[in-house]
C-alpha cells in the first residue's frame, strides 16, 4: 500500500500471491519460474522488509531466495515462463488470482535458484 498507492484489498491480493509464488519457487526448483508484473510488486515489496523476508526464506526454503531482475531482452519473461509458473502454483494448492496473473506482463526477473547462471539447477558452477 505504501510503495505502490494501491487500496488494502488490492495490496494484500497481491502479498497473498507473491507469497504463493515465492514458496512454490523455493519448493519447485526444478520449475522455471517468473512472476506477473502484478505479483512481482509484492515480491519486491517482500524482499525490502529484509527481517522478515529473510524469516520467511529461511522457514520455507532453508536458504535466503534471491529474486533477480534481468535486463529487457533476456528472455526471462517469456508467456511459457508464466503459465508453467501459474501451473505450479496451483499443482502446489495454492488459489490463483487471475486478474494478478495475466499472461501478457511477465515481469522481468526470476527466482535465482529458478534459473539463474549459478543455480543448483543450470548445471554450472
Amino acid at each position: 500500500m505504501r510503495d505502490h498507492a494501491v487500496e488494502r484489498d488490492l495490496a494484500e491480493r497481491i502479498f497473498g500471491q507473491a507469497v504463493a509464488y515465492l514458496v512454490t519457487s523455493a519448493e519447485c526448483p526444478e520449475v522455471r519460474m517468473s512472476p506477473s508484473q502484478a505479483v512481482d510488486l509484492g515480491v519486491h515489496s517482500f524482499v525490502l522488509d529484509s527481517i522478515n523476508y529473510m524469516a520467511f526464506c529461511d522457514q520455507h526454503a532453508g536458504r535466503y531466495i534471491h529474486h533477480v531482475p534481468h535486463l529487457p531482452g533476456e528472455g526471462t519473461g517469456e508467456f511459457p515462463t508464466l503459465r508453467a509458473t501459474v501451473k505450479a502454483i496451483q499443482a502446489w494448492g495454492f488459489e490463483i488470482d487471475p486478474e494478478l496473473w495475466a499472461m501478457k506482463d511477465a515481469a522481468e526477473c526470476s527466482q535465482c535458484h529458478a534459473g539463474c547462471t549459478d543455480s543448483p539447477n543450470s548445471g554450472k558452477k
